[in-house]
Order: structure tokens, then C-alpha cells, then sequence
């Protein structure tokens, strides 16, 4: 894993600022402290790259960019391609040529050979990389299927600036640093708009996505398609003769196959384990595997009804682990809030996030660089309430009201913890998503509930541009219909958590931003699309059987978890929430005084002083509902993150800093700057 950018002029002859590839590269050092590399093409486009060494750690060999002999092609890739082994031998026994060991090195040739759409649906794993072919004078962005590795793009009057991160397109000084006010007002209500971010004209490429930029007389025209989609079954499409056992040995085969895959390094591969399903799966089949006994690290928390380290800590001993548990406080928690967030370079809902970014951080201090983590279980078997609420309210014609008003009152009283969160304390009907999807995802139900809440929190300008802005209508149009229509109920909700939270939250704040803060690689093998593939196969009701999410995947690893685990209930993994805690709420209000002041709101000019006060007395009030309470607390620290996401990337002034980064690390312009 590690960290690429770079620019693509808007015309040929335009020269390139070396010093500001290296700037991008010094920024973006987290995510590969153990060197740097660029290139320079004379057709008008650079590149960057940080390498964090995980595959070929001979030398710099695998120093990135990579450009072709032929000096048609360059390339810079972030991440991780499985398989490789076999698709190196494959071309080298065809004649080609290779001049590292690296994983990346298997695109530059494939591309070569067999041009781009004939090289994706070969890369297995987890990436996002930039390609620039002389030849047709174009620049090809491209993401993994899921969203695991991110990559984002501006256009500016000096071109395109493409990077793993926004930090790293705003060491680029022609790129604009500002909140747009859709962009501000999503990072309010949790929920992001697909392919958008917080910033006016910054985007991200989609998952699944490329983003062609061809230079055209002196232009750059932008245009994307999708190559990999999830692709449910429609409802007459799966076969009905594949038994239960024939599903669950399927999905048994194919999680090992990923496990194995992403097991491969030349450094110490660790796992992420609590409490849940997801990740003692694959620490129970990894150590099966491997031939030593496997690290497993545990996030504790110092509040016991949100502690997983019991069932954590029995899972480590049938297996063998050796387990290593941090224990986490308030302090802690709201100690490094800001740090996690120039990290995340969005809000976060929920502690979580600082939780996972203080973990990696630990992990990296016992040596330890790579971890396969159960991120993608809940999403492609179905784990979530929310999936449980939508199949019996709306996948289900046979039961009756009794029987629905039944099961609501059984998962409410299960995740009372996290209703306002997790669940909507109150259904929640938009007609734009009902539109799209046959009903409003109760996934979105929670933050559609503080989309209301959103407009009297805005400054003045921001919510008048913002007037009749209706935010379920804008995440509906992202959605790409013809992958839910026809489909069952069920894959409908799954398909829209993939498109929206795993990419928006889960994958970011709570994944790749936070994993690699500190120069560490999370592997997760529930995302691999061949498990996936057999995944959508799965007919609903194995899905969800006799009220029990993750049925198959329960039966497909049966014999490796602890009885209490195979039983339990899905139980949803978050950080306690402010207001459990008078320590935890202590720490948040010495950040509420510092970032939410009358003064500080002013001077950032992106929220509402008296709007904010109301909503924090609301929070503050003991009588106010918990389930209110939870809803408020995310409310809170997402006011909290915009005004901390302004402070670090709109009044700081990016590009000397990134400069000051490269000169504290020592990475310097090699002279003289090689173009070719």
C-alpha cells in the first residue's frame, strides 16, 4: 500500500514543478514512510508516489512511478494486486520482461499487452491507480471495485491534479480549498452524495469506476464508466436447484481462497479481532492456514456495554493467537479527535474512527504492517438491523401485522444502544429513494431523520443556497437503477449500504484513512469480488434465516467459532457515545468551547451560532430520549468535524506545508529533474 498524485497539464508542452511532486509525495509520507519516487513525462503529465514495502522490499527496484522501456507508458499504483505470482509467470513465459518483484509491475504489462479493458477484470484486491498512455494522449483514473483504496480529482487552470488523498491535491496551489454547501451539508447529516466530497469541484472516483481524461486542442474532457458492479441476481436468475449446504461450501471455499491470497507479504501479517462474526472468521481460518501462531489486536473499551474482549479473548485462545488488547477511555478517545481527522478529511459520527486510528498506530509499534481485517461481511451477508427491519417490512408479504410489529419490538430492544444510529428511532419516508429503490432503506432512515435538523445549522449563506435542497433525492440519482430493479427486497438494502456507508464510512473513517495514518496496511478478505460473485448468489432467505442475520456464513464456519459467538446476535461495533459517559462528555465539551464558540463559528463562516447552541443545550438536556441523544451525539461531532476540517485544510495553508513536510523528511528534487 501507499500513496500516489500527480498532475496531467492541459496542454502537452506545459512543464511540471518537480519540487511539487514531491511536495504531494511528502504530505501523503503516512501512507509510505520508506521512500519516494517521480517522474516526469515530456507530454505534459507527472507523477508521485510514497511506498509504504509490503511485496519486494529488495532495494528500490519497486520504486514507483513505473514508466514502460518504451517510455509509451507511466503509471503510479496504491495498493494491493493478489495473484500476482501467477500472472507475472504467466507474461514472463510469454517473453515479457520485468524489473522488480512488485505486484504493481503486473499492470504496466497487462496494459501493454492487452489494453485497459481487458486488464481490470484480471486485478483482484484492493487499489486505485493512475495510467497515462502517450499514444492516445489520455489519462486513466481507476478504483478497486468496493471503494477500499480512495483516489480523488480536481481540474484547475494548470490541469488535473489526481491524489490518494485531499491534502495531497492541495499541496497543489492551483486547487481550490473550499466547503461546498451540498458538500457541507451531507458531512452534517452523515450520508454522502456518490463520487462527492465535502469540497467544491473535488471528487472522487466511484468504486468500480475509471475516469478517462483525454486532452483534446488544448482542453481535458473528463468522462467515466463503471467496469465491475455487484450485479444481484433478478428474481428469476439465481437457481433454485443449489441447496443450502452447496451454498454454504461455496462460500466457505471462496472466503479461504481470499484469506489465503491476502496472506502473502514479505513482512509479518496480523489480524483486527472482537467480538463479531467477520473478523473471527477469518482470524479462525488464517491461523488454520499459517503454519505460527497469528497476532490477533483487540480494541477494548473501558465501558462494558460496549467491551467485545471476553468473546474476543476466547476466540484468540481456540485458535492460538497471540492476542494483544488496547484499552481505550474517553481521554483517549477525544484526545486525538483532531489528529484522526486530517487523516479522514471527513466527519465522523462516531469515535470509532479514533479508536481504529490509535489501534494502527499500536500496531505499527509492535512491527506489524499488514492486518486482515472482517470489514464487508455485514454488507454481502446481510448483518446489519437495518437488513432485518427492511426484509421483514417489506420482503416478507406473508407475515402478518402482528408478526412485523413482533420482530421490530425484538430488534429494538436488541440494538436499544444504538437506535438513532444504527436504526431510526421513527420510520423515515422519501419519496425519491421509495422512487428508486421500492421503499426509503432504513441504512438511511438515521441520518435522514437530522437531514431536518441541518438547515437552521447553517450559516446564512449556506442555507439559502440550500433552500429546498432535498438530500434523499440527490443520493437517489446516484444510484444506478438497473441494479436494483427486479432485484429482491433485501439485495435492494444491501446494495445501497455498499453504495453509500461501506464506501462513505466504513472504508473510509473507519478504514483506509485511519489504517494507513500510521503507515499500516488492512487487508480486508470478505471485499475479494470472486467471494462476492458466490456471495449475491446466496438466495435472501439463507441470508436472513429464521431471524438470524449471516445465516450462511454462520453455517460456512460453524466449526471454528466459540458456541456463544455462533448464537450471538449481531451486536454493532462502535466506540460509547458521548453522552455515557460524564468523562467522555467532559472531553467533548472542552472541544465544543474551543471549535463551536460564538468567535470560532464566526471566523470559519460555515455555521450558525444561535442554530448550534440549540442543538447543543438539546444534547446537554438529561431529560432529552436516548435515542435522541445518540442521534445528537453524532450531530455534535460532525459540527465539531467541519469546523476542525476548515481549521486544517481551508485556513492552513496546504501547499507550504507540504513543502515543510518534504524538507523534514529530506525528500529532495533529484538533479537535474529527468523528463521524458
Amino acid at each position: 500500500m501507499c500513496g500516489i498524485g500527480g498532475v496531467f497539464t492541459h496542454h502537452a508542452g506545459d512543464s511540471i514543478d518537480p519540487q511539487l511532486l514531491v511536495n504531494m509525495a511528502a504530505i501523503q509520507a503516512h501512507r509510505g514512510p520508506d521512500g519516494f519516487g517521480y517522474q516526469i513525462h515530456d507530454s505534459g503529465v507527472g507523477m508521485t508516489h510514497a511506498r509504504l514495502s509490503i511485496i519486494d522490499l529488495e532495494g528500490d527496484r519497486a520504486r514507483q512511478p513505473f514508466r514502460s522501456s518504451c517510455d509509451r507508458v507511466l503509471m503510479a499504483h496504491n495498493g494491493e494486486f493478489y495473484d500476482f505470482q501467477r500472472i507475472r509467470a504467466e507474461l514472463v513465459a510469454q517473453g515479457v520482461r520485468f524489473n522488480s518483484k512488485s505486484d504493481s509491475e503486473i499492470l504496466l504489462h497487462l496494459y501493454l499487452q492487452q489494453g485497459l479493458e481487458a486488464t481490470l477484470p484480471q486485478l483482484r484486491g484492493e487499489f486505485g491507480f493512475a495510467l497515462f498512455d502517450r499514444d492516445v494522449d489520455c489519462l486513466y483514473l481507476v478504483r478497486d471495485r468496493f471503494g477500499i483504496k480512495p483516489l480523488y480529482w480536481t481540474m484547475t487552470s494548470e490541469g488535473l491534479v489526481f491524489g490518494s488523498e485531499l491534502k495531497v491535491l492541495f499541496a497543489h496551489p492551483a486547487v481550490k480549498r473550499d466547503f461546498s454547501s451540498e458538500g457541507l451539508f451531507h458531512q452534517l447529516m452523515q450520508t454522502m452524495v456518490p463520487g462527492s466530497t465535502a469540497f467544491a469541484g473535488i471528487f472522487q472516483v466511484q468504486p468500480g469506476h475509471v475516469v478517462k481524461v483525454q486532452r483534446q486542442g488544448g482542453l481535458l474532457r473528463t468522462s467515466g464508466h463503471k467496469y465491475w458492479d455487484l450485479d444481484f441476481p433478478k428474481a428469476d436468475e439465481r437457481d433454485p436447484a443449489i441447496g443450502e449446504e452447496e451454498h454454504i461450501k461455496a462460500i466457505r471455499s471462496s472466503l479461504l481462497e481470499a484469506i489465503e491470497m491476502r496472506l502473502v507479504a514479505d513482512v509479518p501479517v496480523g489480524c483486527y479481532l472482537s467480538g463479531g462474526i467477520d473478523s473471527c472468521s477469518i482470524l479462525g481460518l488464517a491461523a488454520a492456514v499459517n503454519q505460527t501462531p497469528i497476532k490477533a489486536f483487540t480494541i477494548g473499551f473501558d465501558d462494558s456495554r460496549y467491551d467485545e474482549t471476553d468473546i474476543a479473548r476466547e476466540m484468540a485462545e481456540v485458535t492460538d493467537a497471540e492476542q494483544d488488547v488496547m484499552r481505550l477511555s474517553g481521554d483517549d478517545l477525544y484526545d486525538h479527535f483532531e489528529t484522526t481527522l486530517w487523516h479522514t478529511e471527513r466527519t465522523i459520527y462516531n469515535t470509532l474512527g479514533v479508536a481504529k486510528y490509535l489501534m494502527s498506530r499500536h500496531v505499527r509499534h509492535v512491527n506489524y504492517k499488514v492486518v486482515l481485517t472482517g470489514e464487508g461481511s455485514d454488507e454481502l451477508f446481510a448483518g446489519y438491523p437495518a437488513f432485518r427491519r427492511d426484509m421483514f417490512l417489506h420482503g416478507q408479504d406473508h407475515l402478518s401485522n402482528g408478526d412485523q410489529e413482533q420482530r421490530q419490538k425484538r430488534l429494538d430492544q436488541a440494538n436499544s444502544l444504538v437506535t438513532g444510529a444504527m436504526l431510526a428511532a421513527k420510520p423515515v419516508e422519501d419519496p425519491h429513494l421509495t422512487a428508486a429503490v421500492g421503499f426509503t432503506p432504513s441504512c438511511l432512515q438515521p441520518w435522514l431523520a437530522c437531514a431536518p435538523l441541518v438547515p437552521s445549522l447553517l450559516a446564512q449563506h449556506h442555507r439559502e443556497a440550500m433552500q429546498g435542497y432535498e438530500p434523499g433525492k440527490a443520493i437517489a440519482a446516484a444510484l444506478d437503477r438497473s441494479q436494483i430493479e427486479e432485484r429482491h427486497v433485501l439485495d435492494r438494502a444491501q446494495y445501497v449500504w455498499i453504495k453509500t456507508m461501506l464506501e462513505g464510512q466504513i472504508l473510509t473513517w473507519g478504514g483506509d484513512r485511519v489504517d494507513m495514518a500510521n503507515s499500516m496496511e488492512a487487508r480486508p478478505p470478505f471485499l475479494d469480488h470472486h467471494l462476492a460473485a458466490v456471495a449475491v448468489q446466496v438466495p435472501p432467505e439463507l441470508r436472513i434465516k429464521d431471524q438470524r442475520e449471516k445465516h450462511v456464513l454462520r453455517e460456512a464456519v460453524a466449526g471454528l467459532l466459540p458456541e456463544r459467538l455462533y448464537h450471538r446476535e449481531k451486536f454493532a461495533f462502535m466506540a460509547p457515545p458521548a453522552h455515557a459517559d460524564d468523562e467522555k462528555l467532559q472531553k467533548l465539551d472542552q472541544l465544543v468551547q474551543m471549535h463551536l464558540s460564538q468567535e470560532s463559528i464566526e471566523a470559519c463562516g460555515l455555521l450558525d451560532p444561535e442554530g448550534v447552541q440549540q442543538l447543543l443545550e438539546r444534547h446537554r438536556n438529561a431529560e432529552t430520549p436516548a435515542h435522541e441523544r445518540v442521534q445528537l451525539d453524532a450531530m455534535v461531532n460532525h459540527l465539531l468535524g467541519v469546523q476542525i476540517l476548515h481549521k486544517l485544510f481551508v485556513q492552513t495553508d496546504v501547499p507550504s506545508q507540504a513543502r515543510q513536510a518534504a524538507d523534514a523528511r529530506g525528500w529532495q528534487v533529484r538533479e537535474p529533474a529527468k523528463v521524458f
